[in-house]
């Protein structure tokens, strides 16, 4: 049965999940829109993998409401799951199968009643034709991850949940697949993909940030960094872990971190910021410019602001 057509992907409001005495998932809400590539952002252990599970109906919340493709997520899981996509961080194939036979016995799980064709071109759209007879042991990462979204993607779901595909992928494989991704899109999938590379975030075309259970910051990468009104300075030169010491003790200076050969100094005072920075580089031969707040930059910064249940920082 195919799902109801309804403008969100994913529309839910309010979610909490304890294990034990943990909150887990904190008042979460959320809204992927058809078609939308939605980023979720967040250290280890910020409730990313849970809200996730949440969302499509293999998590219970506590409390909360919300729908996934128009199904409820507590009462109608059963109907979620049979259009939903799920790609999870570990690879969860068998090694001492051909990529058709992972692909074959997925499509039996789906009862599929049109499996060889199915299978046939999800080999052809990912281009793993060539290899579908190569055990799947034998992969590299890369041909792996291509193997697990053919497999996600084998039943035609209109959403994907991807919780952090790329982990331990080489750039060129990341690359290939984020095109993949686009294209999805491009044809109405949604997708829900947790990462923690800053230029994979940038591609997505919307973002949320979660810490300790939390939403930070949710909109458009441009949304999220005029979000927190942060000045930003690039310094280049000699030294600049020294400076870097000496900036975080100055008014005005709310964090500073190296970027390769420049240090960038950030903060929400931007006149203080300012004379903090003329200051502690006066009669020195660094090279100091006003950059443009990066996604990195404001990332950074709400982690190391987001406080735990206990009072702690991350």
């Amino acid at each position: 049965m195919n799902p109801p057509t309804v403008q969100y992907a994913i529309d839910v409001h309010k979610l909490n999940k304890h294990f034990g005495g943990k909150h887990v998932v904190n008042d979460v809400s959320l809204q992927v829109a058809r078609g939308e590539i939605f980023g979720f952002l967040g250290p280890n252990g910020s409730g990313k993998t849970t809200s996730i599970r949440l969302m499509c109906g293999l998590l219970t919340p506590d409390s909360g409401t919300g729908t996934c493709l128009g199904y409820d997520i507590v009462r109608e899981s059963a109907q979620i799951k049979r259009n939903v996509g799920y790609m999870t961080q570990r690879f969860s194939y068998w090694d001492d199968l051909t990529i058709r036979e992972n692909l074959d016995f997925v499509a039996r799980v789906y009862q599929m009643s049109n499996r060889r064709e199915a299978v046939d071109g999800s080999l052809e759209s990912l281009g793993l034709k060539g290899r579908a007879n190569q055990l799947t042991g034998a992969l590299s990462g890369g041909w792996k991850q291509r193997l697990a979204l053919a497999a996600c993607m084998l039943h035609e779901p209109q959403l994907l949940l991807l919780d952090e595909p790329t982990a331990g992928v080489d750039p060129a494989a990341r690359r290939d697949f984020w095109e993949e991704l686009h294209r999805l899109a491009a044809r109405g999938v949604s997708v829900l993909v947790s990462t923690h590379y800053m230029d994979e975030a940038e591609r997505c075309h919307k973002l949320a940030y979660i810490a300790y259970g939390k939403l930070l910051a949710q909109g458009t990468a441009r949304q999220v960094i005029e979000s927190k009104d942060l000045a930003t300075w690039a310094i280049h030169g000699e030294h600049l872990s020294m400076l870097s010491e000496r900036l975080r003790t100055m008014p005005g200076v709310d964090q500073t971190m190296v970027f390769g050969t420049a240090l960038h100094v950030s903060g929400r005072d931007h006149a203080a910021l300012e004379a903090a920075i003329k200051q502690a580089s006066a009669n020195a031969a660094w090279r100091v410019e006003r950059i443009e707040t990066g996604l990195e930059d404001v990332f950074i910064y709400m982690m190391a602001r987001a406080s735990a249940p206990d009072g702690t920082r991350s």
